[in-house]
Protein backbone atom coordinates (compact mmCIF):
# COMPACT_ATOMS: atom_id res chain seq x y z
CA UNK A 1 0.00 0.00 0.00
CA UNK A 2 1.40 3.97 -0.47
CA UNK A 3 -0.35 7.03 0.53
CA UNK A 4 -2.12 8.96 -1.85
CA UNK A 5 0.41 11.40 -3.32
CA UNK A 6 0.44 13.39 -6.79
CA UNK A 7 1.62 10.98 -9.53
CA UNK A 8 1.91 10.38 -13.18
CA UNK A 9 0.12 7.26 -14.65
CA UNK A 10 2.11 6.18 -18.04
CA UNK A 11 0.54 3.71 -20.48
CA UNK A 12 1.37 2.74 -24.37
CA UNK A 13 -2.04 5.09 -25.38
CA UNK A 14 -2.06 8.04 -22.75
CA UNK A 15 -0.10 9.11 -20.05
CA UNK A 16 -1.92 10.35 -17.17
CA UNK A 17 0.18 13.44 -15.52
CA UNK A 18 -0.93 15.47 -12.24
CA UNK A 19 -2.93 18.72 -13.17
CA UNK A 20 -1.23 21.69 -13.01
CA UNK A 21 -1.79 25.32 -14.19
CA UNK A 22 0.74 25.07 -16.98
CA UNK A 23 -2.00 22.43 -18.65
CA UNK A 24 -4.63 25.28 -19.00
CA UNK A 25 -3.60 26.18 -22.66
CA UNK A 26 -4.12 22.81 -23.65
CA UNK A 27 -7.19 22.20 -21.95
CA UNK A 28 -8.64 25.54 -23.40
CA UNK A 29 -8.28 24.34 -27.29
CA UNK A 30 -10.28 21.37 -25.74
CA UNK A 31 -12.91 23.59 -24.02
CA UNK A 32 -13.36 26.26 -26.89
CA UNK A 33 -13.43 23.32 -29.35
CA UNK A 34 -15.80 21.09 -30.85
CA UNK A 35 -18.71 20.77 -28.04
CA UNK A 36 -21.26 18.62 -29.65
CA UNK A 37 -20.07 15.68 -27.94
CA UNK A 38 -20.31 16.58 -24.56
CA UNK A 39 -24.02 16.45 -24.02
CA UNK A 40 -24.50 15.50 -20.57
CA UNK A 41 -21.16 16.16 -19.51
CA UNK A 42 -20.23 19.10 -17.38
CA UNK A 43 -17.24 21.14 -19.25
CA UNK A 44 -16.04 24.05 -18.89
CA UNK A 45 -17.31 26.79 -21.74
CA UNK A 46 -14.17 29.42 -21.49
CA UNK A 47 -10.98 30.44 -19.63
CA UNK A 48 -12.34 31.98 -16.89
CA UNK A 49 -14.69 28.52 -15.67
CA UNK A 50 -11.81 26.37 -16.55
CA UNK A 51 -9.37 28.19 -14.22
CA UNK A 52 -11.48 28.07 -11.76
CA UNK A 53 -12.38 24.03 -12.16
CA UNK A 54 -8.25 23.78 -12.35
CA UNK A 55 -8.11 25.66 -9.01
CA UNK A 56 -10.77 23.97 -7.65
CA UNK A 57 -9.51 20.65 -8.35
CA UNK A 58 -6.24 21.56 -6.56
CA UNK A 59 -7.36 22.38 -3.74
CA UNK A 60 -9.18 19.00 -3.11
CA UNK A 61 -5.89 17.41 -4.18
CA UNK A 62 -4.13 19.67 -0.95
CA UNK A 63 -7.52 18.59 1.19
CA UNK A 64 -6.56 14.86 -0.13
CA UNK A 65 -9.87 14.17 -1.15
CA UNK A 66 -9.28 14.36 -4.76
CA UNK A 67 -6.04 13.44 -7.17
CA UNK A 68 -6.84 15.24 -10.33
CA UNK A 69 -4.98 14.18 -13.79
CA UNK A 70 -4.39 15.96 -17.36
CA UNK A 71 -4.88 13.26 -20.08
CA UNK A 72 -1.88 13.35 -22.50
CA UNK A 73 -1.53 11.68 -26.06
CA UNK A 74 1.65 10.62 -25.91
CA UNK A 75 2.64 10.64 -29.54
CA UNK A 76 1.97 14.28 -29.98
CA UNK A 77 2.28 15.50 -26.26
CA UNK A 78 -1.25 17.19 -26.72
CA UNK A 79 -3.48 17.60 -23.92
CA UNK A 80 -6.90 16.20 -24.84
CA UNK A 81 -8.52 16.36 -20.98
CA UNK A 82 -8.75 15.78 -17.89
CA UNK A 83 -9.80 12.74 -15.19
CA UNK A 84 -9.22 12.58 -11.42
CA UNK A 85 -9.56 10.18 -8.61
CA UNK A 86 -12.19 11.95 -6.30
CA UNK A 87 -14.15 11.57 -2.98
CA UNK A 88 -11.39 9.00 -1.82
CA UNK A 89 -12.63 7.89 1.40
CA UNK A 90 -10.75 7.30 4.74
CA UNK A 91 -12.95 5.20 6.97
CA UNK A 92 -12.71 5.56 10.92
CA UNK A 93 -12.25 1.83 12.13
CA UNK A 94 -14.69 1.01 15.48
CA UNK A 95 -12.87 -1.18 17.74
CA UNK A 96 -13.45 -5.05 17.19
CA UNK A 97 -13.87 -4.11 13.22
CA UNK A 98 -12.89 -6.94 10.65
CA UNK A 99 -11.19 -4.61 8.55
CA UNK A 100 -7.52 -3.63 9.54
CA UNK A 101 -6.84 -0.08 10.05
CA UNK A 102 -4.26 1.52 7.22
CA UNK A 103 -1.09 3.23 6.88
CA UNK A 104 -2.10 7.20 6.83
CA UNK A 105 -2.66 8.46 3.49
CA UNK A 106 -4.05 5.22 1.99
CA UNK A 107 -8.05 5.00 1.01
CA UNK A 108 -10.40 2.40 1.26
CA UNK A 109 -12.88 3.14 -1.70
CA UNK A 110 -12.04 5.97 -4.11
CA UNK A 111 -14.79 7.27 -7.06
CA UNK A 112 -12.97 7.86 -10.83
CA UNK A 113 -14.74 10.22 -12.43
CA UNK A 114 -14.69 13.72 -13.53
CA UNK A 115 -13.82 12.74 -17.09
CA UNK A 116 -14.09 15.12 -20.37
CA UNK A 117 -12.42 14.18 -23.35
CA UNK A 118 -11.28 16.52 -26.92
CA UNK A 119 -14.34 14.78 -29.90
CA UNK A 120 -11.10 13.13 -30.99
CA UNK A 121 -10.20 11.01 -28.05
CA UNK A 122 -13.24 9.67 -26.90
CA UNK A 123 -14.15 6.48 -27.15
CA UNK A 124 -10.26 5.57 -28.51
CA UNK A 125 -7.67 3.58 -26.71
CA UNK A 126 -6.48 6.76 -24.77
CA UNK A 127 -9.71 6.51 -22.66
CA UNK A 128 -9.67 2.87 -22.36
CA UNK A 129 -5.71 2.54 -21.33
CA UNK A 130 -6.67 5.70 -19.02
CA UNK A 131 -9.64 3.60 -16.93
CA UNK A 132 -7.05 0.07 -16.77
CA UNK A 133 -4.09 2.77 -15.70
CA UNK A 134 -6.79 3.77 -12.59
CA UNK A 135 -8.14 1.10 -12.25
CA UNK A 136 -5.10 -0.59 -11.28
CA UNK A 137 -3.63 1.83 -9.22
CA UNK A 138 -6.40 1.77 -7.25
CA UNK A 139 -6.71 -1.69 -6.48
CA UNK A 140 -3.29 -2.88 -7.02
CA UNK A 141 -1.01 0.24 -4.86
CA UNK A 142 -3.46 1.34 -2.86
CA UNK A 143 -5.89 -2.25 -2.58
CA UNK A 144 -9.23 -0.55 -1.91
CA UNK A 145 -12.26 -2.28 -1.07
CA UNK A 146 -14.38 -0.33 -3.95
CA UNK A 147 -14.09 2.08 -7.07
CA UNK A 148 -17.36 4.25 -7.44
CA UNK A 149 -18.29 5.28 -11.11
CA UNK A 150 -21.25 7.91 -11.75
CA UNK A 151 -22.59 9.40 -14.86
CA UNK A 152 -26.20 10.89 -15.52
CA UNK A 153 -28.89 8.76 -15.62
CA UNK A 154 -29.88 9.26 -18.90
CA UNK A 155 -26.37 9.45 -20.26
CA UNK A 156 -27.10 5.83 -22.33
CA UNK A 157 -23.80 5.88 -24.09
CA UNK A 158 -21.81 6.53 -20.51
CA UNK A 159 -23.92 3.80 -18.83
CA UNK A 160 -23.00 1.15 -21.44
CA UNK A 161 -19.19 1.90 -21.33
CA UNK A 162 -18.91 1.66 -17.50
CA UNK A 163 -20.76 -1.38 -17.86
CA UNK A 164 -18.47 -2.81 -20.07
CA UNK A 165 -15.01 -2.12 -17.89
CA UNK A 166 -17.37 -4.59 -15.24
CA UNK A 167 -19.02 -2.32 -12.88
CA UNK A 168 -22.41 -3.11 -11.32
CA UNK A 169 -25.14 -0.83 -10.78
CA UNK A 170 -25.57 0.14 -7.40
CA UNK A 171 -28.86 2.61 -8.06
CA UNK A 172 -29.78 5.87 -9.38
CA UNK A 173 -29.59 9.23 -6.61
CA UNK A 174 -32.61 11.54 -8.25
CA UNK A 175 -31.63 15.08 -7.84
CA UNK A 176 -28.07 14.23 -7.03
CA UNK A 177 -26.21 17.51 -8.65
CA UNK A 178 -26.71 20.23 -11.18
CA UNK A 179 -27.19 18.62 -14.47
CA UNK A 180 -24.85 19.88 -17.63
CA UNK A 181 -27.97 20.84 -19.45
CA UNK A 182 -29.71 22.52 -16.46
CA UNK A 183 -32.06 21.14 -13.92
CA UNK A 184 -31.43 18.93 -11.46
CA UNK A 185 -29.57 15.25 -12.20
CA UNK A 186 -30.74 12.00 -11.66
CA UNK A 187 -26.99 10.60 -11.05
CA UNK A 188 -26.62 6.58 -11.85
CA UNK A 189 -23.97 5.24 -9.58
CA UNK A 190 -21.96 2.03 -10.23
CA UNK A 191 -19.30 0.36 -8.64
CA UNK A 192 -16.59 -2.40 -9.00
CA UNK A 193 -14.71 -4.14 -5.94
CA UNK A 194 -11.19 -5.73 -5.34
CA UNK A 195 -12.44 -9.22 -6.14
CA UNK A 196 -13.77 -8.17 -9.26
CA UNK A 197 -11.09 -6.51 -10.66
CA UNK A 198 -8.98 -9.24 -12.05
CA UNK A 199 -11.64 -10.26 -14.83
CA UNK A 200 -12.11 -6.50 -15.69
CA UNK A 201 -8.62 -6.64 -16.13
CA UNK A 202 -8.54 -9.16 -18.33
CA UNK A 203 -11.10 -7.25 -20.82
CA UNK A 204 -9.47 -4.54 -20.37
CA UNK A 205 -6.35 -6.11 -21.49
CA UNK A 206 -8.16 -8.02 -23.93
CA UNK A 207 -9.68 -4.68 -25.56
CA UNK A 208 -6.50 -2.99 -25.64
CA UNK A 209 -4.84 -5.88 -27.41
CA UNK A 210 -7.61 -5.19 -30.07
CA UNK A 211 -6.06 -1.85 -30.95
CA UNK A 212 -9.03 0.08 -28.78
CA UNK A 213 -12.57 -0.06 -27.77
CA UNK A 214 -14.62 2.67 -25.60
CA UNK A 215 -14.62 2.62 -21.64
CA UNK A 216 -16.64 5.55 -20.44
Amino acid sequence: MEPVTPLTLQGQHVRLEPLMPGHLDGLQAVVEGPRNTFGLTPVPRNRAELEAYVDAALEDQRRTTALPFATIDPRSGRVVGTTRFGNLEFWPIPPGSTVPPRPAGVPYAVEIGWTWLAPDAQRTAINTEAKRLMLAHAFERWEVYRVTLKTDARNVRSRAAIERIGCRLDGVLRAHSPAADGGPRDAALYSMLAREWPDARARLDARLARGAGPAT
